[in-house]
């Protein structure tokens, strides 16, 4: 039976490179996969699904006014698909969310979505918010504070190293803009 799965985790915590590596068994078996990535995300180049590690595969795009259950269904035609997965799934809409559920139901294909939970100052993306709504099962891909404890939150901070606590939700940036932490180190990092 097919499911929506939320993966979700803070930044660093290896989604993409957990991402591609089950897309990898699925291909090494003879069953193709579809790859979907944020078009925000060009870290890696348009339409690159890429880990710090140094893997990568080619992805489809989706933007904020995309249909991706159109885009799936799309895919779908061309050939049998073992299963869809979405990479920078935090940046999808609502109403997308809502059309990745509609095809695990209606097209019966296995949708695993990847993402961030929770933005530098400790809020849900909207597409992590629908996701942890309509997900038929999520799993923490986990990561470390400098501590040692599980880090669930993330700070940003500026080219000297000082936390930023406001500013847009979205800014595109990897190790240099972003560090992970526990709960009590965000605390202390971002004030009261």
């Amino acid at each position: 039976m097919a499911k929506l799965y939320f993966n979700y985790s803070t930044m660093n915590a290896g989604k993409s490179t957990v991402l591609l590596q089950a897309s990898h068994n699925y291909r090494e078996r003879g069953m193709d996969t579809y790859l979907m990535t944020a078009a925000l995300d060009g870290r890696a180049g348009v339409g690159k699904i890429a880990s710090r590690i140094g893997i990568s595969a080619d992805a489809d795009t989706f933007v904020a006014g995309d249909n991706v259950f159109v885009m799936i269904e799309a895919r779908l035609s061309q050939g049998k698909v073992a299963c869809v997965f979405v990479d920078e799934a935090q940046f999808l809409t609502e109403e997308q969310v809502w059309q990745l559920a509609r095809a695990v139901d209606d097209l019966k294909v296995p949708v695993l979505a990847y993402g961030l939970r929770v933005d530098f100052q400790g809020r849900l993306f909207p597409g992590s918010a629908a996701l942890l709504a309509l997900a038929d099962e999520m799993r923490e891909v986990r990561t470390i504070c400098k501590c040692g404890r599980k880090a669930t939150m993330v700070i940003r901070q500026d080219e000297n190293g000082n936390t930023i606590t406001e500013g847009a939700q979205v800014q595109i940036g990897g190790n240099e803009t972003y560090v992970s932490l526990c709960r009590k180190h965000w605390r202390e990092a971002v004030g009261p």
